[in-house]
């Protein structure tokens, strides 16, 4: 099994947080195999010791059997609203640490970068530096502050994804509507899949897919959020109103062979839906390790589907995984 979606935090002190300045999380080791990611004082997230320690990583990898695991900085890190040069020290120092963490082990541990987004040279340099050291591709937020990803620099970041050959995963952060939302975990559960469905339809209704080629490799994570649910719903108001059709040629189902998606959704419906829509060779085992909003069992749903073939079983595990990032 080859695991496209997965978190660390390297141990990142208070000290070192403050000298990147004034607002960047840190890790507290707790001890006992637990900790906290910290913003300032205030506890963001509790955490366990396989998202900073590789060799605990690796033992909850032999017990899950998973061959391959590409991890990805948490994106709380990701800082695209920060100081431009503070957000360029820290996905430098982030980045390094990707390469340390997989170190013990990079047959088996495998690292995609994060660039400074808000400035499209900075990204592009960060990037070429790290796909030069060793990454196999790039995580980036679902948008930058309120530029969505069919903003005019955006798309020519990942134009240059493109030429470089770099895989980019799609991670939503930031949610909107955080008044409503701040009991339940509910950013999480409504606000996180809402804004992957948003930078899909933005890529595709604005016409960016007419602008981007077809060797770019994108992943949205978390299955895609409510994207496969509510297509029909896209498509019959495409069909019904100009103002949806009118900067998007075909119809939003045509573009599906534009991307690939996560298989993180938790329940066999929704993974046959998103089969459904997606096909087969479009959908990739992904986690979300090690959080508890994760898949608790990697491989589980795949592999005990009744209506997946074995062949079917195995591209999503495996197949698919291997082809999108070239290993």
């Amino acid at each position: 099994m080859i695991d496209i979606h997965s978190h660390f935090f390297s141990p990142i002190s208070k000290q070192t947080a403050e000298s990147f300045g004034a607002s960047w999380p840190w890790l507290r080791d707790e001890g006992d195999g637990g900790g906290s990611i910290m913003h300032g004082d205030e506890p963001f997230r509790p955490v366990t010791q396989s998202l900073w320690d590789p060799h605990a990583r690796l033992a909850a990898l032999d017990g899950f059997g998973i061959e391959v695991q590409i991890i990805s900085a948490t994106p709380i890190l990701f800082g695209y609203l920060a100081d431009l040069k503070e957000a360029q020290m820290v996905a430098t120092v982030v980045n390094d640490l990707a390469i340390e963490h997989c170190r013990p082990n990079p047959q088996r541990l495998k690292s995609l970068c994060q660039v400074p987004l808000k400035d499209l040279k900075s990204a592009c340099d960060e990037l070429e530096r790290c796909m030069t050291a060793g990454h196999v591709g790039v995580q980036i937020g679902n948008h930058v502050g309120e530029r969505d990803l069919d903003d005019g620099q955006l798309i020519e970041f990942l134009q240059h994804c493109a030429t470089l050959g770099a895989p980019v995963l799609i991670h939503p952060w930031d949610m909107f509507a955080r008044q409503r939302m701040d009991r339940y975990m509910l950013q999480w559960l409504v606000a996180m899949p809402a804004e992957t469905q948003l930078s899909i339809l933005y890529l595709i209704l604005s016409g960016a897919f007419e602008r981007l080629p077809r060797s770019l490799k994108l992943c949205f994570a978390h299955g895609g959020g409510s994207f496969a649910y509510l297509l029909g719903r896209v498509d019959n108001a495409w069909h019904q109103r100009d103002i949806v059709s009118r900067d998007c040629p075909h119809p939003p189902s045509s573009y599906c062979d534009r991307f690939v998606t996560d298989s993180a959704v938790f329940s066999e419906g929704a993974l046959t839906l998103l089969v459904e829509v997606m096909g087969q060779e479009k959908v990739l085992f992904g986690t979300d390790f090690p959080f508890p909003l994760g898949e608790q069992n990697p491989g589980q749903l795949i592999r005990r589907h009744p209506g997946l073939s074995e062949p079917a079983k195995q591209r999503l595990l495996t197949d698919n995984a291997s082809h999108f990032f070239n290993f």
